[in-house]
């Protein structure tokens, strides 16, 4: 009898011992210490996804897992958010995005944030200046309506052609008012247009492409968007995810002195930070 009250005492310290640790593991080191939020965000890789890793070991410190899911286009990222695929994605600026939800009005996308401007250049491996164009070459831009847009604006300012009065950010190849040296052009999708440098004299090409084939926009484009572009590379999200906590730290962690040093550390001047 003496033994088998022996082994209930036992028994009983054990589990209060028990439940004594897990109530410890519950708490941890404070509110919401041990619990990891999961957040994905969309990005195409450079440099939204190269930031975006920057911020990683800033939001694990707040029990926050980023997960990066690279894209090479600019059409899936935002149906993939649209379909809750990811919870953010970062590769856009706002007159593309304005566009897209115009285009797609069933998709509910806000814009978050700004983060930073990648200026947009002309390049060429055929000629050293603009003045040198022949009549007739053969000019790459992108295709969809919002950079396609932004490349002819960036053509004018160049003094290459002219738009007609107001064509604006949704300008055309059909509102070319002016081409004094009859240049043909040929659009591709954004990604694509940095393999066409040895097909067409010249091609104006987005920064984060540019740099994918090792252009370097203050260095090797013959003419370059200044720092006052309006494109701002922003964070966008579903309709109503604006408040999330895990947006708001990825915002604030993503506007950080930390990434602004970054930023001007390691892309010298061809990337500006907005904020």
């Amino acid at each position: 009898m003496k033994k088998i009250l022996g082994i209930l005492a036992i028994l009983t310290i054990a589990i209060f011992t028990l439940a004594g640790c897990g109530q410890q593991a519950s708490k941890g080191g404070g509110s919401g210490a041990g619990k990891i939020t999961t957040i994905k965000v969309g990005a195409t890789p450079v440099p939204h996804a190269e930031l975006l890793e920057k911020v990683k070991p800033i939001l694990e410190k707040q029990g926050i897992k980023l997960e990066i899911v690279e894209f090479n286009d600019y059409v899936q990222p935002n149906l993939a958010l649209n379909d809750g695929d990811i919870d953010a994605n970062f590769f856009q600026h706002k007159p593309y995005l304005d566009n897209f939800v115009k285009e797609h009005p069933e998709m509910k996308l806000a814009n978050v944030a700004g983060i930073h401007i990648e200026p947009m250049g002309i390049y060429s491996h055929k000629v050293k200046n603009l003045n040198d164009l022949k009549d007739g070459s053969l000019v790459a831009i992108p295709n969809d309506p919002t950079n396609g847009g932004r490349s002819l604006l960036l053509l004018e300012k160049a003094g290459v052609i002219k738009l007609r009065e107001g064509a604006g950010v949704e300008a055309t190849v059909k509102d070319i008012a002016e081409n004094p040296k009859h240049l043909q052009f040929k659009e591709v999708e954004a990604a694509q247009v940095p393999r066409t440098l040895d097909d067409v004299t010249i091609a104006v090409i987005n920064t984060n492409f540019a740099m994918q084939v090792n252009l370097v926009p203050t260095k090797d484009a013959l003419f370059i968007e200044d720092s006052t572009s309006p494109y701002v590379n922003i964070l966008v999200v579903k309709n109503g995810s604006e408040d999330r906590p895990e947006i708001q730290a990825l915002v604030k962690a993503l506007q950080s002195q930390e990434i602004k040093d970054f930023i001007n550390e390691k892309y010298k001047g061809q990337i500006v930070a907005a904020f």
